[in-house]
């Protein structure tokens, strides 16, 4: 979907501020929507608009061939949409024309006279100037699906009165505040999760269901109707510092001053609080305080992060424990008085400690998912130390792995690790300097790994998928058991040889 940005770049002249005013229009609007119960459609105009705005300077009014394109849609979550498509990229039909340049003309909020149908709905259309810096720039506007009839509630009556408050707002350019930056509503409270409204002295007039159960929580065993908010609020949190604070936001909603959301905590619940102050044209006419109780997210975040501290420290101690076995493998190997045997048990070393490092990397993850970038280049390098004493080659790992969930990345890193320590071992006559390069090639579907060596190449019988090797045994069996992925090993161009891994990726990685 092309976002407002995009739109706005494509097809006007807008400077960035105007912009920047515009998306915190729409990061607040779905407020708006569901007060309104109502769809809300920005449009922006295509011409100069002082030209749109000077046809109603002198004389009667004449015909337009202004145009306007949505650029933003918002649907209530509180109603029936008044439009199931989406009309984000249409240009404004020549009947909705004349409200958009009217509502640019007038400059105030201006109102269908009957509805009209749209897909046989009826309609009633509002269309709100949006000015910025003391001018028009862009039109909201509110379409209210009017097939579905309502019956006036108080909640209702709170909603529509204060939706009509902070759309006046738009029309004085004092909403949304142009101190805060674009997006500054995500994730604040919404007008289902609980919303009082307060009257200019600061005392509730109106408390939704929700806005009394998220305080009833909080320990206010009363109803909040007629109460002062902000000392309500004060003695339910527990902190003293945030319960200051709390009332602080409030006291300045009502002076005029917009807050952020704030997050207190009482003695048995936790809740989300935001305050808006109520200024149409300029007048005081209290605030807007949306509240929400988060009290068991929290506790499952609690638990979330309980849970991934566990698992960290199980990969701690996995890792530990397998260091130890290599400790007792590389101890035993070294008393060894069996060449073999103690080649044998410095491989299984390799193995294991291969394995350690990727738990060493989950013990330091937040998700289960190894990054390759970090993990590889020490584990590879650090082969060519024992794949032979008289090796001189050395190892070489490119950027582009990406992450990988444990399930695969483990056996991912014991693969490439016998692929290098193979081609160490094999690739190269004793004395003999070269390098070994594993490089990935990653796309949205799968990962292309190569292991390629500049040696002198596989004897001319070799056949990888008959080799009886342990090390080659081991490739088999993980890619087919544990990554269903394929390999092909075949002569390197210019030399040497290169084995490729296709990996797919699915849904998982």
């Amino acid at each position: 979907m092309t976002t407002l940005s995009q739109l706005l770049a494509e097809h006007t002249t807008m400077d960035g501020e105007t912009a920047d005013h515009l998306q915190r229009v729409v990061g607040e609007w779905q407020l708006l929507a569901d007060m309104s119960f109502a769809d809300f459609l920005l449009w922006v105009p295509l011409d100069d608009l002082h030209a749109v705005a000077d046809l109603a300077v002198e004389g009667p009014p004449r015909a337009s061939t202004a145009q306007f394109l949505c650029v933003a849609q918002a649907r209530p979550t509180t109603a029936p949409t008044a439009h199931p498509d989406d009309v984000v990229g249409r240009r404004a039909a020549s009947v909705e024309v004349g409200q958009l340049r009217r509502a640019i003309m007038e400059g105030r909020i201006c109102r269908d006279d009957d509805p009209h149908w749209h897909l046989e709905v009826p309609v009633r259309r509002e269309t709100i100037p949006v000015r910025y810096h003391g001018r028009t720039v862009a039109v909201l506007s509110r379409d209210t699906n009017l097939s579905t009839p309502r019956v006036p509630s108080p909640l209702e009556i709170a909603y529509l009165g204060s939706a009509s408050d902070l759309c006046q707002m738009i029309v004085d350019g004092t909403f949304p505040p142009q101190s805060g930056p674009p997006g500054s509503a995500e994730g604040s409270p919404r007008a289902g999760d609980g919303l009082v409204r307060l009257d200019a002295h600061g005392n509730v007039a109106y408390a939704s269901p929700n806005a009394l159960s998220a305080y009833h929580r909080m320990g206010h065993a009363s109803d909040v109707a007629g109460a002062d908010l902000a000392a309500v609020t004060k003695a339910l949190v527990l902190d003293p510092f945030d319960a200051k604070d709390v009332a602080t936001r409030i006291a300045d909603a009502l002076a005029g001053v917009p807050s952020s959301r704030m997050e207190v905590k009482g003695r048995r619940a936790t809740m989300l609080v935001r305050a808006l102050p109520l200024r149409p044209r300029g007048d005081a006419a209290g605030a807007l305080v949306l509240v929400r109780d988060v009290t068991d997210l929290r506790r499952r975040d609690a638990a979330l992060m309980s849970k991934d501290a566990t698992i960290r420290e199980i990969h701690h101690r996995v890792k530990n424990n397998l260091q130890t076995v290599a400790a007792l493998l590389r101890l035993q190997a070294r008393r060894s008085e069996h060449p073999e045997a103690s080649r044998a048990l410095e491989e299984s070393v390799r193995r294991v400690t291969s394995i350690a490092l990727v738990h060493e990397a989950l013990a330091y993850s937040v998700a289960e998912v190894v990054e390759l970038d970090e993990l590889l280049p020490k584990v590879l390098p650090a082969i060519r130390d024992g794949a032979t004493t008289e090796s001189r080659a050395r190892v070489r790992v490119d950027p582009g792995f990406g992450a990988l969930p444990a399930a695969k990345a483990t056996p991912l890193v014991l693969v490439l690790a016998e692929l290098v320590h193979n081609a160490l071992a094999h690739a190269y006559d004793p004395g003999v300097a070269g390098e070994v390069v594993v490089s990935p090639n990653r796309s949205a579907s799968r990962l292309e790994v190569s292991v390629a060596d500049d040696g002198h190449g596989m004897p001319a019988d070799f056949d990888f998928e008959r080799s009886k090797g342990l090390g080659l045994q081991i490739v088999r069996t993980l890619l087919s058991s544990e990554l269903e992925a394929t390999i092909t090993v075949s002569a390197r161009e210019g030399g040497g040889t290169v084995a490729l891994i296709r990996l797919p990726l699915g849904g998982g990685a």
